[in-house]
């Protein structure tokens, strides 16, 4: 499932390419018809996200709101747009460029209420400037649950999947395992400021990178990393090899119906 900063990315592409535009809307796979004849040759007037969930809006009709799941696929492309498959759930396009969605959880034309009550079952998001920590830190710091599934939980702090929880809780030397509740509020803090500095990273680059500069490949004299799952990390699917720090063997086990990742050595109880 893509991770927070990939559905940012999904919106500042949207709004380059169709915002306060007219926009052709249809739905070749037919289960986004209806609301498709209402949106077509509307204005977009703007695009935002919330974690894992894109919104495109569109004035009074509403929003277009998507969650990707973990099968859906958006492909961007420059006019002239090529027939669509019978697999694509919604097309915008102009004369410009066009955007192609298929097999989302989610497309649906919801009212601002609607997405209001989206909004508010969800956590704060590293990449939204207005969003505050503090919300989260209160639930965290009374829970016992481990910190690695608390990081998961969408309603706690929205939009950090599996590789930035892997990976912040190794930048800071914290045991997955830990509970909430032993955490500090100064770890939380720190936690959070490194969350939304890898973020716009990675909406910059639109690739997940979270090694320091020192252990990078050309640092290190070692091989880049290949991976269809992004950059240079330190633990995420690198179980069983040497760990970049300390050289001690990366372990994984599974947590909340996903891998955990972590190198024991470095990430003390």
């Amino acid at each position: 499932m893509p991770e927070g900063h990939t559905i940012h990315r999904l919106a500042e592409d949207h709004r380059e390419r169709f915002l306060d535009r007219q926009v052709r809307v249809t739905s070749p796979q037919g289960k986004f018809s209806d609301s498709a004849a209402l949106l077509d040759r509307q204005v977009l007037q703007t695009a935002e996200a919330h974690g894992k969930h894109l919104f495109l809006g569109f004035g009074p009709l509403g929003w277009v709101h998507i969650h990707l799941g973990l099968f859906g696929k958006v492909n961007f492309g420059d006019a002239p747009a090529p027939p669509p498959t019978d697999t694509v759930r919604l097309r915008l396009a102009n004369p410009q460029s066009y955007v192609d969605l298929r097999g989302p959880t989610t497309c649906a034309l919801i009212t601002d209420p609607e997405k209001r009550a989206i909004h508010d079952r969800l956590g704060p998001d590293p990449l939204r400037l207005a969003d505050d920590p503090d919300g989260a830190w209160a639930r965290i710091s009374r829970s016992r649950t481990t910190v690695a599934a608390l990081l998961m939980d969408q309603k706690i702090i929205a939009g950090v999947g599996n590789v930035y929880r892997a990976e912040v809780l190794f930048r800071h030397g914290i045991d997955p395992y830990r509970a909430g509740k032993d955490l500090t509020h100064d770890e939380w803090t720190a936690i959070w400021t490194d969350l939304v500095e890898l973020m716009r990273e990675g909406v910059r680059n639109n690739r997940i990178d979270t090694v320091r500069p020192e252990h990078t490949p050309e640092a290190m004299g070692r091989p880049p990393r290949v991976d269809d799952h992004g950059g240079e990390v330190y633990v995420y699917r690198r179980a069983n090899l040497p760990c970049h720090v300390c050289g001690g063997e990366i372990r994984t086990a599974g947590l909340a119906a996903r891998n955990l990742f972590w190198c024991p050595a470095c990430q003390h109880r």
